[in-house]
């Protein structure tokens, strides 16, 4: 599964085709969300076939249309930055495997039906998913100067890792994160913005994958 590839091509997609997503292709995206859960102890769910969330005021406002699978992000109180990272590595591996996703927070609604809910545990959002009428656009971007400190005199892997992180989505195209490299450290930091800690936890996934290395100590 060619991650680096998905990461430069998956963008933002609103539109989906009348066309189910394939029971192998369920399958397989199914197991990277058990393995996240596992990993993570997020409560991540796949929603097949189940039109009604979308089908609302919100959604045609938001420009959501055929939507009818998802992925609902669950998780405990105060995981936001976990729901990114996690939520992104699900989005990238369903581009991965030829479906298109769009993080969505608001336009959507609630169907308490298709997903459960524990104790103590919250929707964060939701990644809209299918295939897509088109494959998007790239969104505007800031550059590698706006988002980190240090850049210029950092080793190659955070350079790497702060042109993938400026490829992450965020909520309003925002990019609110920074990412610091000091004494051999990196460091990163949320924004203050709208849903600015799940943004970081969506950029962190992405600097870690570019960044070719097989684990970053953030500190």
């Amino acid at each position: 599964m060619d991650l680096i590839k998905a990461m430069q091509e998956r963008h933002a997609v609103r539109s989906y085709q009348n066309k189910p997503i394939d029971g192998e292709t369920c399958r397989q995206l199914s197991e990277i969300i058990d393995a996240c859960n596992a990993e993570s102890g997020l409560h991540i769910q796949l929603i097949v076939n189940e039109p009604k969330a979308f089908d609302s005021f919100m959604a045609h406002y938001g420009k959501f249309y055929g939507v009818k699978n998802y992925v609902a992000l669950i998780g405990k109180k105060s995981e936001d930055e976990k729901i990114g990272y996690y939520g992104e590595k699900v989005a990238l591996a369903a581009q991965a495997l030829g479906l298109n996703t769009c993080w969505v927070a608001m336009s959507y609604k609630k169907v308490k039906t298709a997903f459960q809910i524990g104790t103590g545990e919250k929707l964060y959002c939701v990644l809209s998913l299918g295939y897509g009428v088109n494959d998007g656009v790239p969104h505007k971007s800031k550059s590698v100067n706006d988002v980190s400190i240090g850049y210029e005199s950092a080793p190659e892997y955070f350079q790497k890792g702060v042109n993938a992180a400026l490829l992450a989505p965020t909520a309003r195209n925002q990019q609110k994160f920074v990412f610091s490299y000091a004494d051999g450290k990196v460091s990163a930091k949320a924004g203050v913005g709208f849903y600015a800690k799940v943004d970081l936890g969506i950029a962190k996934y992405h600097f870690e994958l570019g960044s070719g290395m097989e684990k970053i100590d953030w500190i």
